[in-house]
């Protein structure tokens, strides 16, 4: 089935999405607008849980975000590349939900699948616009879509944002999102490697991260993004 996708949200590993962007989508959702995910890989390598639960944990974070469709392209894990394959299976994706605006992994962070997926998505949705690079969907060549803007979220590392979008009003429900990758975070009963986001306190940085974004422009909690090309405002009252 072909969509039009107002936001086309994509991560390297399920709960990317979740943990860095889902207040935005939270919002949008709320306000009627459709909004799709991506995974590129099953997380499959990560020291907690496996392929199935997290395709389980997804599923469920899926339905508290209100989304309109989830897929993962199932790359592999820590070992995907910018291929020809790669790229084309992601601008099948782009092609077939034709959304306005993508969201993408950070530039720069601590996994390096992060900043392979964002170059990897930025170009994708470039070159999906380019009507010599054909694919197919369910047996149809596909037409070519260029999104309008992709901005890329902020994830581990603290990247200062070009702009920001208040989620005040939906961080508890980001975080119950967030908490349906059970095999991902705090659980006193695991007997599991720790890792960085499974830590007691994870939940504190995450709402001081957002408060830390938030505070320039007298947010209470936002969430942060830069951008891989100028674009412009039709309104400079309505800036924050």
């Amino acid at each position: 089935m072909n969509y039009k996708t107002d936001i086309l949200a994509f991560g390297a590993h399920p709960d990317d999405v979740e943990i860095s962007v889902s207040g935005t989508i939270i919002r949008y959702v709320a306000q009627g607008k459709s909004v799709c995910v991506v995974d590129l890989t099953q997380g499959e390598l990560g020291t907690r849980g496996n392929a199935q639960t997290r395709k389980e944990e997804a599923l469920k974070a899926a339905k508290l975000l209100g989304l309109k469709q989830r897929v993962n392209l199932k790359l592999k894990d820590a070992f995907f590349e910018s291929s020809e394959k790669s790229i084309k299976l992601v601008i099948e994706q782009i092609r077939r939900f034709k959304p306005q605006i993508v969201f993408a992994n950070a530039i720069e962070d601590r996994h390096p699948d992060h900043s392979k997926a964002a170059k990897l998505i930025a170009d994708a949705c470039y070159l999906s616009g380019l009507q010599k690079i054909e694919t197919k969907w369910e047996g149809r060549v596909q037409q070519c879509h260029r999104p309008r803007l992709v901005f890329h979220y902020i994830q581990d590392y603290y990247i200062k944002p070009d702009f920001v979008i208040d989620v005040s009003d939906f961080v508890d429900q980001k975080i119950e999102a967030i908490k349906a990758y059970k095999t991902q975070f705090f659980d006193p009963k695991s007997a599991k490697p720790n890792t960085p986001i499974s830590r007691e306190d994870f939940f504190e940085f995450l709402k001081g991260r957002m408060k830390q974004i938030g505070r320039p422009v007298n947010l209470n909690y936002a969430e942060g993004f830069t951008i891989n090309r100028l674009f412009g405002v039709d309104d400079l009252f309505n800036i924050l």
